[in-house]
């Protein structure tokens, strides 16, 4: 069970070394692509002033002066929006901004604020005038300040479609086994079973006073019980509305004929009146006798083991609250994983199969409500109550 609960570490920090290169790649690409988009920027700027100066110029000179090279200067932007503007924000024209065919006043008026906000405007003067130009930045600068997010997008989605894709496979893979197994340990269960029902039949016929052997026929049928509810696996098992009243008095009466005198179980219901609710009730004691077993062994023998039903808004909670070691709480989750276990003998499986009726079988929840190191464990049981 050692080498399980160490695969399962190494599969956390492979996730975890994932997530951190996802991180870093993310980091890297946003610092380069942003010293990148700042050179950019710089050049637009750069642009932007020369293609000014283009146009001052063509108003300053002469009509017999050659104007071919400012021309192509002016018409050489087709990628940064323009706007000019006089000293009183009067615009005198525009370039590369899609002019709507209403409320233009208004348009202009939003998109000088938004440029003024992106880039500071450049000012130019010429024969007492003064005139500004406003631009934004291009299409291309715009994409690659996106470009880090669409990148990190981009790797989050491929880890989650890996991770799922890796965990259904896993998931299919264990349900292989969990069946194959299952199904094997009750063909295994049957033929020393059926022999020990025989041996009891005869110690009841010439012990038929002695009261330990009706309890050992309840112990060798609860075998069976056992080894039908393995062979079952793999199948939808039938649910039926019963008392859950006496369900769990019947898993803890069980439960408490079969351990130390120094550990009490408890049931406490809200009121006199039973609750009834669709169970498959072999399946479900056991899920209640494999949480006051884990519990036994925390409390070494020794303590209290409290079984507490709630019902609200068409859900009932039952709480198993044990005085035990405690769990930690990094091991919350990790707890109901196939194969975990603390202890040195065992399958790690109970929680787990604990886990598999509850959610599975039954719709319902299962989990670590609280604990405390040295202090107890309360685990939490959720059903529908609709059915009822």
């Amino acid at each position: 069970m050692l080498n399980i609960n160490k695969l399962y570490e190494v599969s956390q920090r492979l996730k975890l070394i994932f997530i951190v290169l996802a991180i870093g790649i993310v980091s890297i690409s946003t610092l380069f692509t942003n010293k990148l988009a700042n050179s950019l920027a710089f050049e637009e700027r750069k642009k932007v002033e020369i293609w000014a100066e283009a146009i001052r110029q063509s108003i300053l000179l002469d009509q017999g002066t050659n104007t071919n090279l400012i021309v192509k200067i002016i018409e050489g932007n087709t990628t940064i929006p323009i706007i000019m503007t006089d000293a009183n924000s009067n615009v005198i024209s525009s370039l590369n901004v899609k002019e709507p065919k209403t409320n233009i006043s208004a348009f202009y008026t939003y998109k000088i604020k938004k440029f003024k906000a992106n880039n500071p405007p450049i000012k130019f003067s010429f024969d007492n005038t003064t005139q500004y130009i406003y631009y934004d930045d291009s299409l291309v600068l715009k994409e690659l300040y996106y470009f880090p997010y669409v990148q990190f997008g981009v790797i989050i989605t491929f880890l989650f479609v890996a991770f799922f894709a890796f965990s259904g496979t896993k998931k299919a893979e264990q349900n292989q086994v969990w069946v194959g197994l299952s199904k094997e340990t009750a063909h295994q269960l049957g033929t020393p079973i059926s022999s020990l029902l025989a041996w009891v039949d005869l110690l009841k016929m010439r012990h038929q006073e002695d009261n330990l052997i009706g309890e050992m026929e309840k112990d060798i049928t609860r075998l069976g019980i056992i080894a039908e509810r393995f062979s079952k696996i793999g199948s939808r098992p039938d649910l039926l509305i019963v008392s859950l009243n006496e369900t769990l008095l019947s898993a803890v009466q069980y439960m408490s004929k079969r351990s130390s005198q120094k550990v009490t179980i408890k049931c406490h219901f809200p009121s006199d009146e039973p609750i009834f609710i669709k169970l498959n009730t072999p399946l479900f004691e056991w899920v209640i006798e494999n949480l006051c077993k884990n519990a036994i062994d925390s409390m070494n023998g020794i303590g209290g083991i409290d079984i507490t039903v709630m019902s609200k808004n068409e859900e009932v909670y039952i709480d198993v609250k044990d005085t035990g070691r405690g769990i930690d709480r990094r091991k919350f989750k990790v707890i109901f994983t196939p194969g975990f276990t603390t202890k040195k003998r065992g399958w790690g499986l109970g929680l787990s199969l604990a886990k598999r009726i509850i959610e599975e079988y039954h719709g319902g929840k299962i989990f670590v409500k609280q604990s405390e190191l040295n202090i107890g464990t309360v685990f939490r049981i959720v059903l529908s109550s609709k059915s009822k």
